[in-house]
């Protein structure tokens, strides 16, 4: 008995030395997540509406929690001014055009706040400065939102109905083109010819790549130093001569249409009967007359000729024309 009484106080201190050790273990846990032992700054930012926003609540940058919600109390007109504990390690990632919005842990959680946004042209946030906020969407807001989706939703199932049963009705035209078979047959056969009409598409199309194909091979071998047409083209000297022998065609067909001009004039004159020739081509009066003076001609001259004839045997003469035989030879 003497022996339990001994070891009293120590099995009392041993139990006594453990739960200082929970305590000041489960301290330094508790400040680990509040981030009461981390150096710290504080900012504010100013909302309208918390929803729900406790103290204590995380502060979430980048998906990294960098502090907590140190206190939260109203501010001017229907507003909440929420003041943050910030790490101070996270200042250098905050910007003053950085903004701040509530959110939630999970989707039904703890309220947090959420800091993003802000450029790095921006200085960095100090002590005690405010953050813009973004307006937060309240759970009435959204079940709001949602009625109106649900009613929109009624509507256009009560739409889908009448519709249906439109069709079960056989109205409309939709209705006769699903019932009717004559119609359905029409435009099975619209489709089909639409089919090869497309395929016929295709082929032109393929026809005329061959075609382009084609065409860039015949540049391509134009564009080749070596064949007629390319030095035909680049030769300055043989497209000179080439233009002068154009020059000169051009040339004489102007002579040729002047010729043919000049040629249609003289036909034109020749038509006429103002001129000797168109009088001796057109009156046939004249050419009668012309053919009749043509054989008296004839005839005189061979009566001129039998008188010369006689005149040469005439006793008178005859020795003139001896002497004039005789001078000749």
């Amino acid at each position: 008995m003497k022996s339990l009484k001994n070891n009293r106080p120590v099995i009392v201190g041993i139990f006594v030395f453990l739960a200082l050790v929970i305590l000041v273990v489960t301290i330094f846990t508790l400040g680990g997540q509040k981030k009461t032992f981390v150096k710290s700054f504080t900012i504010n930012a100013v909302f309208t509406d918390v929803g729900g926003l406790l103290k204590g609540g995380n502060i979430w940058l980048l998906g990294v929690k960098v502090g907590t919600v140190k206190k939260i109390s109203f501010y001017g007109n229907s507003q909440v001014l929420v003041t943050m504990s910030i790490e101070q390690s996270a200042q250098s990632q905050i910007h003053k055009d950085a903004m701040a919005k509530i959110g939630s842990d999970g989707l039904i959680g703890n309220k947090i706040i959420i800091i993003y946004g802000g450029t790095a042209a921006a200085p960095n946030i100090a002590k005690d400065d405010y953050l813009a906020v973004e307006k937060a969407l309240s759970t009435d807001d959204m079940l709001a939102t949602l009625q109106a989706n649900n009613k929109n939703l009624l509507e256009i199932t009560n739409d889908f109905k009448s519709i249906s049963k439109k069709i079960d009705s056989g109205k409309g035209t939709l209705a006769t083109l699903l019932n009717d078979s004559a119609i359905a047959n029409k435009l099975r056969t619209t489709v089909d010819n639409l089919q090869s009409t497309v395929a016929n598409f295709k082929t032109a199309s393929v026809s005329s790549k061959n075609v382009l194909y084609n065409l860039q091979n015949f540049s391509g071998k134009l564009n080749t130093p070596g064949n007629s047409i390319h030095d035909l083209v680049n030769d300055t000297i043989a497209y000179n001569h080439i233009k002068a022998t154009l020059s000169q065609l051009e040339n004489a067909a102007k002579a040729v249409s002047k010729f043919t001009a000049n040629l249609e004039t003289v036909s034109n004159r020749l038509n006429e009967k103002d001129n000797a020739v168109g009088v001796l081509l057109n009156d046939s009066a004249a050419a009668a007359s012309l053919k009749i003076t043509l054989k008296n001609l004839e005839s005189g001259s061979k009566k001129l000729d039998e008188d010369l004839e006689a005149l040469q045997h005439n006793f008178l003469l005859k020795g003139f024309f001896k002497k004039k035989e005789k001078a000749n030879k």
